[in-house]
């Protein structure tokens, strides 16, 4: 079973996916006694804190959200202070709230259910303050673990097929993935969250980096293996999912060290049992790379497709007069996921604000030329003052809404967010689509990855965009094919891949303690 055998693909995304029988009919159930521990703590390695004085951070966050290229000239190498930002501002604790079980941390980005099962890690050359190693991100105590002393950027380079941002790069940053801290409540379709939750700490990453003056890129094809082994992983359970190279250096990284064999590193267990979900590891075998030379291979052109177009809403975006300057630090700490709508409008300046800065453009290697997109973005709107409501698809190059049936559509919205209150009291639905066919075709099963982390970095995109607006936004579930039923004809053929709804926060009910009740995620 190889990549380009995409059976395995279509086996997985129809298995995983919600409709009104599968939700009434999964047993399933949330063993609070067995709930998985949030962060990933080493039990024998001693942290190195990271800095407390960062470096100031004020690049408007819309700004930051739409850069296509956050660097500058010459070369850019990030310090600890830059790295502290890097971290704590994509995957680090941002406000901690108790509740009648316990206490939740939440993180800097969005993450379904607030599982938080993204792990960061750091591979580098010498930095300034930080010795070149294998460092692993403790969210728990914003403290770096150095998991192996010397540079493995060599190592990096080889399993990307020499891609050539790793090769400028003086550090890499590497998103995994551990499955049972998810699947926990979410089962199999936890694959699809890998790349959800990634691509969420992946934008406000690529905006810090973009206020830094950092180049970054976000390459996703590697040999899974050579990955894995470097940062010690049991790929049974806990697997990379991207790589990110920061910076730019004009000499390419030494040949890494010699092997020194696999690490054995004992880390605190994350539940007292873990449930094997089979499906989880079998796409993930599936869509993984065993060569150097298909690394390579899969860097190119990006597939393209045209969508007819009927009569054209040209998107009106707030000038540069009218766009709030909160900065990134600002927006990001005061983000969190909506829990409750108030059925008031927006405008349509501040939807056209969203939808033109989230969608500029992604750093990958698996977008060639530059801007262009795998998701299409089908919009409902319920209440978007200067919109009629209705239902919509975006075109992005046009700048531009079509309008592809006029009505009220809260009780649908509702209903296709797996019979949901908040799409349905949201000024606003965004709904990622994609035609995975032509993908799969030149990418592989690989491709269902791309198209699932673009997915979650341009909805964590308008997360930010929301929040800087002073709106509110959550990322949700859905009925797969009722959505696309719902966006259809316009819409045949095309699979759902993430769903955000938008508007305005209604005020928080309050628990017994004076603190706010908890949601599903941050």
């Amino acid at each position: 079973m190889g990549n380009h055998d995409i059976a395995q693909t279509w086996s997985y995304h129809d298995r995983t996916k919600h409709s009104y029988q599968s939700v009434r009919t999964n047993a399933h159930y949330l063993d609070w006694e067995n709930h998985p521990l949030a962060f990933k703590i080493y039990k024998t390695l001693e942290p190195l804190a990271l800095p407390r004085d960062v470096v100031p951070l004020t690049m408007p966050i819309l700004d930051a959200i739409a850069a296509l290229d956050g660097s500058r000239s010459g070369e850019r190498v990030p310090d600890l202070r830059a790295l502290t930002l890097l971290f704590s501002l994509s995957n680090g604790v941002t406000r901690v709230r108790t509740h009648p079980g316990g206490e939740i941390a939440f993180r800097a980005a969005a993450c379904t259910g607030a599982l938080y099962h993204i792990e960061l890690y750091l591979v580098c050359g010498d930095l300034p303050g930080l010795e070149a190693g294998v460092y692993h991100f403790g969210a728990h105590d914003l403290g770096l673990r150095r998991l192996r002393a010397g540079d493995y950027r060599g190592t990096l380079l080889r399993a990307s097929g020499g891609e050539p941002a790793i090769a400028q790069a003086p550090a890499v940053l590497v998103c995994t993935s551990t499955y049972w801290r998810n699947a926990w409540k979410y089962q199999a379709r936890t694959y699809r969250h890998c790349f959800w939750d990634t691509g969420t700490i992946l934008a406000n990453l690529l905006a810090t980096a973009a206020g830094l003056g950092l180049p970054v890129r976000v390459v996703t094809g590697f040999v899974d293996a050579i990955v894995n082994r470097l940062l010690g992983l049991d790929a049974e359970r806990e697997v990379a999912v991207s790589l990110v190279p920061i910076g730019r250096v004009s000499r390419p990284p030494p040949p890494p060290p010699p092997d020194r064999g696999p690490l054995a590193l004992e880390t605190v267990p994350i539940s007292k049992t873990e449930v094997d979900y089979p499906a989880i590891r079998a796409m993930h075998a599936a869509s993984s790379l065993v060569s150097e030379e298909e690394a390579a291979a899969w860097r190119g052109q990006t597939p393209t497709r045209s969508m007819p177009a009927g009569r054209l809403i040209p998107l009106t975006p707030l000038g540069d007069a009218e766009r709030p300057e909160d900065s990134i630090p600002e927006v990001i700490l005061r983000r969190g996921s909506s829990r409750r709508f108030a059925r008031e409008p927006i405008t349509f300046a501040q939807l056209s604000t969203m939808l033109a800065r989230a969608t500029r453009g992604v750093p990958a290697d698996f977008l060639a030329p530059p801007g262009v997109m795998l998701n299409d973005l089908y919009v409902i709107a319920h209440a978007v003052e200067g919109l009629p409501a209705g239902a919509y698809v975006l075109h992005r190059e046009a700048q531009a809404l079509e309008r592809l049936k006029e009505g009220e559509f809260r009780r649908e919205a509702g209903y296709l967010g797996l019979e949901q209150a908040l799409p349905a009291d949201a000024s606003v639905n965004v709904y990622f689509m994609a035609d995975l066919n032509p993908i799969l075709a030149r990418y592989g099963n690989r491709g269902y990855r791309a198209t699932e982390l673009e997915a979650g970095i341009i909805g964590g995109r308008l997360y930010l965009a929301a929040y800087a607006l002073r709106l509110g936004a959550s990322g949700l579930t859905f009925y797969d094919d009722e959505v696309t039923a719902f966006f259809s004809p316009h819409a045949a053929g095309k699979s759902t891949m993430f769903l955000v709804a938008a508007g305005r926060p209604a005020r928080r009910a309050r628990a017994a303690d004076g603190q706010p009740l908890l949601g599903l995620d941050g």
